[in-house]
């Protein structure tokens, strides 16, 4: 019985043993089983941060809601502005065309002594027209007529101007008088070159000195002739009374009657000619050789070397430069063989209609070379009247260069550099600013697009202030230009620099905006 009941108490012991074991297991069990529950949800909330629905990531890439465009209040000077383009030119452009030659024919460019590009000194020659030369001075007005000798005129004295500059006198003539002076100084320019000066009238001007020279000559001669006569009749007449009254006389001679030749004066001067007659005479050629001298002096004052207008060229300043030589040697001339350039540079630009009322002679300007980046200050000289209208089909006139001038359109400006531009500036297309208008000293500025007009005609601004409200400012406009424009407040102390104004709204501010 001992081991029976030993036996069973083993039994029970072991049965609960057993029994505890499996509780402490199941206890494991369900303790995993929740942390691995605590896990997945922890990770499924990490991948909802991560991932997103396609809906979700449309939603938030959506922009914010849209808020109205401001721009600041300016307290500055304000300028309008006109820009245009330009080319910069010298300040004469001088076309060379010659004329017709002295002997017919076709002229022909028969020397070439510069080309283009090269600097031209008053004095030079400029090229030569079948044997004839064309001859550079300094001058503002072109020859329009061909000065002669006994010529008047401020385009003589023009011309002596240009001579006295070469160091040729025209001395003793007074200024605007082509005379003995100015003759020497027009031959010694035309040495100083190795050509001779045309004369007036060419063979037949000579001849009509030749001519007024022999009558001079004639009439000389007829006075000595009338002189002797004269002083012959004389003599005979004094010799012949003294015979008559002498001791030797007789009563038949004294009966002779006047009629007679031995008995008259006339016999006298073995002539029958008179002394009184011959006195008259005398006078008379002495009046003719008068006449004769003073038409000598006519004739040696129409005569010698003239200047042809299409033998000199006039030009403001120097050195000058080719700017354009369109022909070639032994070329025959049809129009312009040459263009010279002369003064300072200055800027031509055509103004468009509706730009021409804002531009006005004495604006400031700006000149910049996109070539380089260089910039000039500049004004504007002056403003055409009448409209330039471009050419056909680009065509330029003869002898000009094509640089930007065919085609001009609109109305010619021309800006005078406030300092000397650079040879280099020549012929380069820039971009000009002219101050058409400016406010005088500083003054509110906002942009254009800020102001709004009411039914009633106002204007006014609206202010954005720092709580998000908006707040109306009546105003008074101004000066505009550059896409701003100047505002007076019409009441003070509404508006002021640094005040952010609106100035539009997006678009489609309406459809972003939340609907409650």
């Amino acid at each position: 019985m001992p081991n029976d009941e030993q036996h069973t108490t083993d039994v029970a012991v072991t049965a609960r043993g057993d029994g505890g074991d499996g509780v402490r297991g199941r206890r494991r069990w369900l303790a995993l089983i929740a942390a691995g529950a605590v896990a997945l949800t922890g990770a499924g909330f990490g991948a909802s941060l991560l991932i997103k629905s396609p809906a979700q990531a449309a939603a938030d890439s959506r922009p914010p809601a849209p808020s109205v465009i401001t721009a600041p209040v300016e307290h500055r000077t304000l300028a309008s502005s006109v820009i245009l383009r330009g080319t910069v030119v010298a300040g004469q452009s001088l076309e060379i065309t010659p004329g017709g030659t002295t002997e017919g024919g076709t002229p022909t460019v028969s020397k070439l002594p510069l080309k283009a590009g090269d600097q031209v000194r008053a004095g030079r020659l400029l090229v030569e027209i079948s044997g004839r030369p064309v001859i550079a001075l300094q001058g503002t007005v072109p020859l329009y007529r061909d000065l002669k000798p006994g010529a008047q005129g401020s385009d003589v004295g023009r011309l002596q101007d240009a001579l006295h500059r070469l160091g040729h006198s025209t001395s003793p003539d007074n200024r605007g008088r082509f005379g003995e002076g100015t003759k020497s100084a027009v031959t010694a320019l035309y040495d100083a070159l190795g050509y001779e000066p045309l004369p007036v009238g060419g063979v037949e001007g000579s001849a009509a000195v030749t001519s007024a020279e022999a009558q001079v000559t004639s009439a000389e001669r007829a006075l000595d002739d009338a002189e002797d006569a004269l002083k012959t009749a004389e003599a005979d007449s004094r010799s012949g009374a003294g015979s008559r009254s002498g001791p030797g006389s007789s009563g038949t001679d004294s009966g002779k009657t006047a009629g007679s030749p031995a008995g008259t004066a006339g016999e006298a001067t073995r002539g029958g000619r008179d002394p009184e007659g011959l006195r008259k005479a005398v006078a008379r050629t002495r009046e003719d050789l008068a006449t004769a001298r003073e038409g000598l002096v006519a004739a040696r004052a129409a005569s010698g070397p003239m200047v042809p207008s299409g033998e000199v060229a006039f030009l403001e300043s120097f050195p000058a430069r080719v700017q354009d030589l369109p022909v070639r040697l032994g070329a025959k001339v049809q129009g312009a063989v040459m263009t010279v350039a002369a003064g300072p540079l200055v800027v031509h630009g055509y103004v468009p209609d509706h730009q021409k009322g804002l531009i006005r002679a004495g604006q400031k300007a700006e000149i910049l070379s996109e070539v380089n980046g260089a910039d000039a200050t500049a004004s504007v000289r002056s403003i055409a009247t009448t409209r330039t209208m471009p050419r056909p089909d680009g065509d330029t006139a003869e002898g000009q260069s094509a640089g930007g001038q065919a085609d001009a359109d609109g109305y010619l400006m021309t800006l005078a550099p406030g300092r000397p531009l650079e040879a280099e500036w020549t012929g380069q297309n820039v971009r000009l600013t002219v101050q058409a208008a400016t406010t005088r000293g500083k003054v509110l500025v906002v942009p254009v697009t800020a102001v709004s007009a009411g039914a009633d005609g106002s204007t006014a601004v609206t202010v954005l202030q720092d709580d998000g409200r908006q707040r109306r400012v009546r105003v008074k406009p101004g000066t505009s230009g550059d896409g701003n424009v100047e505002v007076i407040p019409l009441e003070s102390g509404t508006l002021g620099e640094g005040d952010r104004v609106v100035t539009g709204v997006p678009a489609d501010a309406a459809a972003q905006e939340p609907t409650g």
